[in-house]
């Protein structure tokens, strides 16, 4: 048996599979973000180790037997979280999320240097651990002089469950810190920061071993010996779960962020297009990816606001995708990346009339996620990467009408798994499965079966195409009227 747990920003979820990759239990638990000011988001650490521990009652409850045949364990994690660990290994502030945007000024100054591109492949966004830390060293001084250990939030779980300070490359390539083609910590851009190597965790690759569970844990939770996996960053762990792994293979992600990632058998950076390149969490593999901050955030917020469901909000759409709305929405309510690099930007609807209601809003969120994608999906073109298909993933993805609209919008066929979890939590379980048995991760991280292909709506492409050009200058009017 083999134990994923993935630490995502609404909920700590472990799954248990079998040697077949066959899924035997999961369980969840919710962890809230905290927004102190304007454009922060934090975590207390302390609530990711909470909810595991929930988690993992509800599963010892139901699953003992399995639960203690478990010989593997992998992590995925939220990317770029700031967690600043003292002398004696707790952490001397609340995490500062992936989704945080207090480091702008930070971050520009950073991306000035032109080192951190050259080394990282990446521009420097405020979202990345190192431009938070410079923040924290001009606002926070006290923490940053006590902080000996900088940790990525799936890594602060592992020192909980392993007792070390250890990372992998997929989720170190996010701190901007990384010599993202040579997998290796750069001490040069560690030095413009005030860091030095000291203050990062060991470095393996996500389907190494990075350590044991620790026997007090292993006891209570009726194991044996356990190994742990480097693991990966959420969406190069949900890429493992997918079979992302050949070059050109890509997925689509809707879930509280958006992704479009594709993965590459080299190192193929291109920064000026705002699009990602990173590390794999497999071996000698690196993906690119267009990210959007705020994809399926976009519907909760908006049902949020109707005191409805999003369910409810979508299946009100009915089943045939419609025309494109008159309304259009931003969907920049938390900054955004992909391609604007802007963490100022804000939500905003324009075309509203007196006719507007629940359904015409619902859509116009779904067409303006769909149309940051398309954003991201040009950016990887621009990147030298052209997608062909892609597969979806995320909450979002449960939506029909939402994966028509897509893939009228990419105007590209979008596959459909067949009936499973095959996120982010079964990416890391499919890791501790290599690391425990030292297969091969490109076999075990195979692709997964297809349920049904859905096709672009070609009577609409056309229509949808014209819709994108003129919501792409809602933008530029927005920062005008700024």
């Amino acid at each position: 048996m083999y134990l994923g747990v993935d630490i995502g920003t609404s909920s700590i979820k472990a799954l248990l599979i079998d040697e077949q990759q066959q899924i035997i239990g999961s369980a969840s638990a919710p962890v809230s973000v905290q927004r102190p000011h304007t454009g922060w988001s934090e975590q207390q650490p302390d609530d990711w180790l909470n909810a595991l521990q929930t988690a993992m009652n509800a599963l010892k409850r139901d699953h003992q037997a399995a639960l203690g045949a478990v010989r593997g364990i992998g992590l995925s994690g939220q990317m770029h979280g700031a967690t600043l660990i003292g002398t004696d290994d707790r952490p001397l502030r609340p995490c500062i999320l992936w989704n945080d945007g207090r480091a702008e000024n930070e971050a520009k100054e950073l991306d000035a240097d032109p080192e951190f591109r050259a080394v990282t492949g990446n521009i420097v966004f405020p979202g990345f651990t190192a431009p938070k830390l410079v923040w924290v060293q001009r606002h926070e001084p006290d923490v940053a002089r006590a902080t000996r250990k900088v940790l990525l939030p799936k890594d602060y779980v592992r020192l909980w469950l392993a007792g070390d300070h250890v990372s992998d490359m997929s989720d170190a390539a996010g701190t901007a810190w990384l010599d993202v083609g040579a997998r290796r910590w750069s001490s040069s851009l560690l030095g413009k920061t005030g860091m030095d190597t000291t203050h990062m965790p060991r470095l393996v690759e996500g389907s190494e071993t990075s350590g044991q569970l620790r026997v007090e844990l292993a006891t209570e939770w009726g194991m044996d010996r356990v190994a742990v996996a480097g693991g990966g960053a959420d969406n190069a762990a949900a890429a493992c779960g997918a079979g992302i792994a050949s070059p050109g293979s890509a997925f689509v992600s809707l879930g509280t962020s958006g992704v479009v990632l594709a993965s590459n058998d080299g190192f193929r950076p291109n920064a000026e297009s705002a699009v990602h390149a990173f590390c794999h969490a497999m071996p000698g593999t690196w993906y690119q990816m267009g990210v959007i901050l705020s994809a399926a955030a976009s519907l909760e917020w908006l049902a949020g606001v109707l005191g409805r469901s999003a369910a409810d909000l979508t299946s009100a759409l009915g089943d045939e995708l419609n025309k494109p709305s008159a309304t259009a929405f931003l969907p920049y309510l938390a900054g955004e990346r992909t391609p604007h690099n802007d963490a100022v930007a804000r939500g905003t609807f324009a075309g509203l009339n007196m006719n507007s209601d629940p359904q015409s809003l619902t859509q116009a969120v779904l067409e303006g996620v769909s149309f940051a994608l398309k954003d991201c999906q040009l950016a990887l073109r621009a990147a030298g990467t052209e997608l062909s298909a892609v597969t979806a993933l995320g909450g979002g993805s449960k939506s029909d009408y939402w994966l028509k609209l897509i893939a009228t919008v990419l105007d590209i066929p979008v596959n459909v798994p067949a009936q499973g979890d095959f996120g982010a939590a079964f990416g890391a379980a499919r890791l501790g499965l290599c690391a425990e048995t030292g297969a091969d991760p490109l076999h075990v991280c195979a692709a997964q079966p297809i349920e049904r292909t859905i096709a672009p709506d070609k009577g609409l492409v056309g229509a949808f195409e014209t819709a994108h050009q003129r919501w792409q200058r809602l933008y530029p009017a927005v920062k005008a009227a700024d």
